[in-house]
């Protein structure tokens, strides 16, 4: 049962119809939810212990016949993972628990619908790491902004929260009409939405082109890439804090992984073609993010911003076309996906205590949360890269492979490590050290022991992968590799 994918994807999925059928005032709802996504974590977790490294195969393999008849299958459910996908799905059974204890207490209003949309939230992105029918991925991958939109626009915690759901939907919705078109063509050209079929398929170069710049569109604005990153602060901004973990975790690893998945592979001359466009975008957001986040008074926006910045270094690994750069790629979106969510867990402790997420309201936390002052300077060091964080394996993979293809971008890209120190460093000295401001912080109150057992299993992944990322690159290695075969560099 353990190494069943679709059993994976159906432990939310039963949850959230079991959680129908209570009523929302029982106390047990909290309970169903956490037993759901802790069985989902334990059976990733097997996944992993019966995953074979020695082979870029599909393992797990399972397929169901819905519409059509080979060798034309339209709308084909086939489900596999590889050593791509298999830490994103550990990745996200690991962060839905984290956020439905994170709203244990702190929501009141609609706390069963809470429950059921993160545990719908949690089936769609399993499916979407999953899925091998290109059709079908589509589907998944756009039915993730729905539970979505409705947890920033019901339980966000300000007046412009139904302006940030509605920013989310439409920017990531209209950039995926073109992927779409893009399927039917492929579907058209080739009589099937089959990927271990379109990866052994080859286009011309000129619909290569076409078709790269249709994914492009729906993947550059997930990733986010600068200028259609507008919505990410604002969507942070608004959205509830296990919202904003979910966000930074998992939602924005959604546009790298198509690109890994689905555009390198499958357009190989396009995406060489197509390379110097990212690396531009890529080093132009790094710089532009980086110093937009010195600049921000909202704790939310500084690491919404960083995120941005992160992700489109990870954006240079993806496209140095190397196993260096992908797996430093891989590594840094694990990592990233620790780090952020545990920075936004920790603004959100501070925000359910004092009400606020202006940071020229804080002050001097050291001396009325030491435990709190101790934790947020871990994360804050992890996320700037420091030796020994995961943060640091990653970046330093990336800068490697970038190198080895274009030097003046790893060079403009480590400019975003110096700057990312800058404003990690300057944000935790105006948060805990400073004048303590006590006609503002009147509550003292330093973590609780729900949250702080939150917040140490993120501190035991973030010094894992920086001591001992061998474990995570040895299941990787065998699929970048297979990847990087296949492009015209090799």
């Amino acid at each position: 049962m353990f190494s069943n994918l679709s059993t994976l994807i159906l432990w939310p999925t039963v949850g959230a119809f079991v959680l129908f059928f209570i009523p929302g005032t029982s106390k047990r709802t909290g309970q169903i939810a956490l037993t759901a996504s802790l069985m989902a974590f334990l059976h990733s977790i097997f996944l992993w212990l019966f995953f074979d490294y020695s082979t870029a195969k599909f393992q797990f393999v399972e397929q169901i016949q819905l519409l059509g008849a080979p060798p034309s299958s339209f709308l084909n459910f086939y489900i596999g993972i590889d050593g791509i996908s298999l830490f994103f799905i550990i990745l996200t059974t690991f962060l839905i628990p984290a956020c439905i204890l994170v709203g244990w207490s702190s929501i009141i209003k609609y706390k069963k619908e809470y429950m059921i949309a993160f545990l719908i939230l949690e089936s769609l992105m399993l499916s979407v790491f999953c899925m091998l029918d290109l059709l079908l991925f589509y589907i998944f991958f756009e039915s993730v902004l729905i539970p979505m939109f409705i947890i920033i626009g019901v339980w966000g915690s300000r007046e412009r929260k139904i302006r940030a759901a509605y920013q989310l939907f439409l920017y990531t919705l209209f950039g995926s009409v073109f992927m779409l078109i893009g399927i039917l063509f492929i579907f058209f050209q080739t009589g099937t939405t089959d990927l271990q079929i379109l990866l052994t398929t080859e286009f011309s170069e000129r619909r290569q082109i076409l078709l790269w710049l249709a994914f492009f569109a729906s993947f550059a604005v997930k990733v986010p890439m600068v200028p259609v990153h507008i919505w990410l602060p604002e969507a942070h901004v608004e959205a509830p804090t296990a919202g904003s973990v979910i966000l930074a975790g998992i939602l924005l690893k959604l546009g790298a992984y198509g690109f890994l998945r689905f555009s390198i592979p499958m357009f190989p001359q396009a995406t060489i073609y197509f390379a110097p466009l990212i690396f531009t975008m890529s080093v132009i957001a790094i710089i532009y993010t980086s110093l937009t986040t010195l600049r921000q008074i909202d704790l939310k926006k500084i690491i919404a911003y960083s995120s941005v910045a992160h992700m489109n270094f990870v954006t240079i690994g993806l496209f140095s076309l190397n196993a260096q750069g992908i797996e430093g790629s891989l590594l840094l979106m694990l990592s990233h996906g620790l780090v952020s969510s545990a920075l936004f867990l920790c603004i959100g402790i501070l925000y359910d205590r004092y009400h606020t997420r202006l940071i020229h309201y804080y002050g001097g936390l050291v001396q009325i949360m030491p435990l709190f002052a101790v934790i947020f300077l871990f994360f804050t060091v992890a996320n700037m890269g420091l030796p020994g964080t995961s943060s640091f394996v990653g970046e330093f993979l990336i800068l490697v492979g970038a190198f080895q293809v274009n030097t003046l971008v790893a060079t403009l890209a480590a400019t975003g490590m110096i700057l990312g120190a800058a404003y990690s460093l300057w944000l935790y000295n105006r948060v805990c050290f400073t004048n303590l401001k006590l006609h503002y912080l009147q509550n003292y109150s330093d973590m609780n022991r729900r949250e702080f057992f939150i917040l140490l299993p993120f501190i035991i992944g973030v010094v894992w992968m920086g001591f001992y990322p061998q474990c995570f690159l040895e299941a990787m290695h065998a699929s970048v590799i297979n990847i990087t075969a296949v492009t015209p560099l090799h």
